[in-house]
């Protein structure tokens, strides 16, 4: 009766698609994939019709779960220790050593808290009989869980009726139960989300889950071991002792100096940091030998040696080239069975026999019987199909999908009550991995009916909502972080600015002739010779790959932006991303005067970025830091258009009120090189008077300009009048 209910009311969802679809753009809810060669920052698809369990079927995935994760840490702490599994016979030698996910280098390494698996993301399918089935236990990286907790945030607000009516089970604790399991197992210092960068596949989900846990979100150049302790470096050159990285990079690149030598997005040192107990680091190094799809077949043994129980949730049926009688089996079914690449990961390595011709199945098992530790076969799933809507039609469709539960270790071990649900882009594909196009849908764990213990559950999990950890230690400002609030101020005053100096000269020429519009022109430093006016202003205003149109200067405001959102919280990050939809939809619709004249909304996006900002909590630091680089924006943009020196006075004393939020600390270098370029601008332009005012903001460091760069690449790149301020 409760999920009919609750399939009914999802139903309503349906109708929203489109609001929850526009929220989701408008956030920036990406996830990135390698398409040809080349990667692509695109929108995560989503299917409104949520997987709906019940909530006696969920209970038993837990224990399962729960089950299993354990089995898997005590596997880790064994294989590094004592390897009394491997002495008694259980999982041969040759499965440990020769697996790519073994590092010698952590050999008798345990980690603070004795946690290795902090967050484990275990997929499953339900086969049309309706069993689950652990197809993947994923250790070592696992990501997905940013998207149906945003979403699910979504769905609430646009329908908050639904939630009242059915009995869900609140997906909100996540961040919770991660920031638990990182204090559980920091050392000393601060807690760090480092990510490897912008252009990660899930950099979306590294921005998020550092904003709502209230960690540092950090790239590699943010930190740096000394004397076996990592720390990170903020803008000034001051150091704060890191207790606890959760590292969303592989482990090869983790430390160039004890994995791959030629990793550029390492921290030097980080090993022995992490050896000598001085840091933790979710998840551990080393966790890749039992998530490798070979030790996937030991899983229940392992549960057997370490817990004295019986599985609770079954591996497919899945057999081993390794072993004789196995490798018989696989040859022999070649066609019926899916083979798997036990290093690739992803989607990537899947091969269905069934998709093989007659040479291709002869050369697979040629591979096959020459590397047999290289490959796992299983028997073919038939999982069920669920349904989500074309995109294109409006229709339902079937769909494979499979469902990525995380579970996350502290001092005791979570399931989390919601889960990545992933379905196949194609009809019938057996592949639903997000890396190969696929979308997602919200996971609906259903609440026990008539369940006192769970409402009052649910009364505690809404107090510890809002926590000691929901606010980001926004004082901790790294050079790069520095220069994104500064180029951020600088890039939305410019388009701003430059949208309101626009429209009075594009109106004059509405009356007179194009030659009106050249002292705008002029003023940007931009072709004053129009030999075809429309497609002049069209590349002035849409053109993405000319760096003086305002698409470009909007787009790398964002690019400033996207990196902030730890700092900023996505409520404002949003308006942004809003006016970098509202400019690339009018590019795409043409040269149309109703288009032009919504660059406007452009404008009231910015405004309310502002706006929000100065109302906000943030630290005034990092407020001072953005509205420095606004103000000396609109100086720079006032003397280009020739304004009076009376519409001059506010930006300056804004720009002096900003300078002084500093309170003693010093000024970053790019800040002094934009003001000293402006210097030398303004008795040029006929305001050498104003030079006095940018002296004075100068003087007013007393010295305390950082002289060396932050020396991190710029994101400048719109608009090259600045481009000698970049350096």
């Amino acid at each position: 009766m409760l999920e009919s209910n609750a399939r009914e009311l999802a139903g309503e969802l349906v109708g929203r698609r489109e609001s929850i679809n526009r929220e989701l753009s408008r956030n920036g809810v990406r996830f990135g994939i390698y398409a040809d060669g080349r990667y692509e920052d695109r929108l995560f698809p989503y299917d409104p019709i949520p997987r709906i369990i019940e909530s006696d079927e969920y209970d038993s995935l837990e224990q399962g779960l729960k089950q299993r994760v354990d089995a898997l840490n005590a596997c880790l702490r064994d294989i590094y220790s004592d390897k009394n599994i491997i002495k008694d016979g259980v999982i041969p030698e040759e499965y440990v050593y020769t697996s790519v996910g073994y590092y010698p280098q952590v050999n008798g390494v345990t980690p603070p808290g004795g946690v290795f698996a902090h967050i484990a993301g275990e997929d499953l399918v339900q086969g049309e009989d309706g069993q689950w089935w652990v197809l993947e236990d994923n250790l070592r990286i696992p990501s997905g869980a940013s998207y149906p907790l945003f979403v699910r945030d979504i769905e609430r607000r646009i329908y908050p009726t639904l939630f009242r009516d059915v009995r869900i089970r609140d997906n909100r604790a996540y961040p919770r139960l991660l920031r638990k399991s990182m204090d559980f197992v920091s050392t000393e210092g601060i807690a760090v989300v480092l990510t490897p960068g912008r252009q990660n596949s899930a950099f979306f989900e590294h921005a998020y889950l550092a904003e709502k846990t209230g960690a540092t979100l950090a790239f590699p150049e943010d930190l740096e071991v000394v004397q076996n302790r990592l720390y990170f470096v903020d803008y000034a050159g001051n150091r704060h002792r890191v207790g606890v990285v959760y590292r969303r990079l592989a482990d090869e690149y983790l430390d160039p100096f004890s994995f791959n030598p030629d990793s550029v997005i390492g921290i030097p040192g980080l090993l022995a940091a992490y050896r000598a107990g001085n840091v933790a680091i979710m998840n551990a190094p080393g966790n890749g030998v039992v998530d490798d799809k070979a030790m996937y077949y030991f899983v229940p043994e392992m549960i057997r040696y370490y817990l004295h129980e019986e599985p609770i949730l079954h591996n497919a049926p899945t057999y081993m080239p390794m072993f004789e009688k196995d490798r018989k089996i696989v040859l022999d079914r070649l066609g019926e069975l899916v083979i798997k690449d036990v290093a690739e990961a992803g989607g990537y390595g899947v091969v269905f026999g069934s998709s093989l011709n007659a040479k291709e199945r002869s050369d697979m098992a040629e591979t096959i019987a020459k590397d047999p530790r290289r490959f796992i076969a299983q028997e073919v799933i038939q999982f069920k199909d669920i349904d989500i809507v074309d995109g294109r039609t409006g229709e339902k469709t079937p769909r494979k999908a499979d469902l990525r539960a995380f579970v996350v270790t502290g001092q005791k071990t979570h399931v989390w009550y919601s889960g990545l649900t992933r379905y196949s882009s194609i009809e019938g594909e057996m592949i639903v991995n997000s890396s190969q196009g696929g979308g997602f849908k919200d996971t609906w764990v259903l609440a026990p009916a008539n369940s006192e213990a769970f409402n009052e559950r649910t009364k505690r999990d809404a107090i510890n909502l809002v926590g000691t950890h929901s606010k980001q230690a926004a004082a901790l400002v790294t050079a790069a972080k520095a220069d994104n609030l500064y180029w951020l101020g600088r890039y939305t005053e410019r388009v701003f600015t430059t949208i309101g100096q626009f429209f009075p000269f594009y109106d004059l020429v509405m009356d007179t002739q194009v030659e009106a519009f050249k002292p705008f022109a002029h003023a940007l430093d931009l072709p004053e010779d129009f030999d075809d006016f429309d497609a002049f202003i069209h590349s002035f205003l849409y053109d993405e790959h000319n760096p003086n149109s305002v698409r470009c200067a909007m787009q790398s405001a964002f690019n400033n932006a996207v990196v902030l959102r730890p700092e900023l919280g996505s409520n404002l990050v949003q308006y942004v991303e809003m006016a970098v939809n509202t400019i690339t939809d009018a590019a795409h619709s043409g040269l149309k005067s109703d288009n032009i004249y919504r660059q406007r909304d452009i404008g009231d996006h910015m405004l309310s970025l502002w706006g929000g900002v100065e109302n906000s909590a943030l630290d005034p630091v990092l407020k001072s830091f953005l509205f420095i680089g606004k103000y000396l924006e609109r100086i720079d943009l006032y003397t280009r258009f020739g304004l009076p020196e009376a519409s001059l006075e506010a930006p300056l004393k804004k720009l002096a009120a900003y300078a002084a939020m500093l309170n003693g600390l010093p000024l970053p270098q790019c800040f002094a090189a934009g003001a000293r370029w402006l210097l030398d601008q303004l008795p040029v332009r006929g305001y050498a008077k104003l030079s006095e005012k940018i002296v004075e903001f100068l003087n007013g460091f007393n010295g305390r300009v950082l002289d060396v760069d932050s020396g991190k690449p710029r994101v400048l790149n719109s608009m090259n009048m600045d481009s000698r301020v970049a350096g």
